[in-house]
């Protein structure tokens, strides 16, 4: 069967039936996982510092130095959460802060040296591009040195956050300071040549249309067919609660959530080379986080220990094992816990 193309992607989030849409998603997913396995695994995100000067017209979170609430967690904080996450059989942190205006190399690999010797059960799986390409600048090193240092002293693995949408236009208007799409996925390229393996994200609906979503979906695509680096696929929408975005915007429609399945679907389908594809339920909550399995999605992400990015834009959503066991039952798949790198740790029969 030929790849899709770049004009029938297109014509499938324009005009597909939403339910047929489904059924070629679900056919894709079968074909790549024939088992009928549907993962999840439990970990925390750790935001170690809300310090950024990077001002995303898009996020919440964000604090500069001096105000109020602007933190750098210690390490002695850190391990308070790893400990926790360690109590619940956790296997993986999703480390990743602000960008920080003054932190160099030699704080992140203190840091990632620090967590990888006192608990080596745990996958480090973090930090930005962005943030990685800061690091480098204020270290006044290349990229591949920062990659290469961090693996060194533990990094598994790094997230695809400050994806957004790959399209310099729409990133000039949502995150002027942020780096430029091919930056982005340089990062990404430079990672898998060190074969430090990472994943590959999209938030839509902001100011994106319909073509720049297309040309995100390629761009991952590509360097996929390039390295075989990515290991998944993770789509959210916008959350716009607390956003300069939204006040800037104020009458910006939020994306619904037939407009989440279809968009997913056609990542499915278009993204033939990447393995995974994550439900983003702690921004759709946890019935279209289930429908987004009949939808192509074949992992229900993390538990989601704790979260503060999207929280702080008004995502609420929690979820505990038990409730993922039966959703994914729910549906008439099989639930198995895994970790970083989707290797099945558990099964539930």
């Amino acid at each position: 069967m030929s790849r899709l193309t770049k004009e029938e992607a297109l014509d499938l989030i324009r005009h597909a039936d939403l339910k047929e849409l489904g059924r070629m998603a679900t056919q894709k997913k079968k074909e790549l996982h024939p088992k009928g396995i549907t993962t999840f695994v439990i970990d925390r995100n750790i935001n170690y510092t809300n310090i950024c000067w990077v001002d995303c017209k898009f996020c919440a979170f964000y604090r500069h130095e001096k105000d109020a609430d602007a933190y750098v967690l210690t390490f002695d904080e850190i391990d308070a959460k790893i400990e926790e996450l360690l109590e619940i059989g956790g296997t993986q942190i999703l480390f990743q802060g602000g960008v920080h205006p003054k932190l160099k190399i030699e704080w992140y690999e203190d840091l990632v040296e620090h967590i990888h010797q006192k608990y080596p059960t745990i996958t480090i799986h973090g930090f930005s591009s962005i943030e990685l390409d800061f690091i480098a600048k204020v270290s006044r090193i290349t990229i591949q040195e920062v990659l290469a240092r961090l693996k060194a002293k533990g990094l598994a693995s790094i997230p695809g956050a400050g994806a957004e949408i790959l399209s310099d236009k729409v990133r000039d208007i949502i995150a002027p300071k942020k780096i430029d799409a091919e930056v982005w996925v340089d990062v990404h390229r430079q990672a898998h040549k060190l074969d430090i393996m990472s994943t590959a994200t999209m938030m839509y609906g902001t100011v994106e249309s319909d073509e720049d979503i297309i040309e995100h979906f390629d761009m991952i695509r590509n360097l996929q067919d390039e390295t075989g680096g990515f290991r998944a696929f993770i789509m959210w929408s916008f959350q716009g609660k607390n956003t300069e975005l939204l006040r800037l915007i104020p009458d910006m429609e939020k994306p619904s959530s037939n407009r989440y399945l279809r968009l997913l679907a056609v990542a499915r389908l278009y993204l033939d080379n990447v393995p995974n594809i994550q439900s983003s339920w702690v921004t759709q909550g946890p019935y279209i986080g289930q429908m987004a399995l009949r939808f192509g999605a074949n992992d229900l992400g993390s538990t989601m220990m704790e979260e503060n990015v999207v929280s702080s834009a008004g995502a609420a959503y929690h979820m505990a094992k038990d409730e993922m066991v039966h959703l994914i039952r729910d549906v008439g798949e099989i639930p198995a816990v895994r970790n970083t790198a989707y290797e099945t740790l558990e099964i539930f029969n």
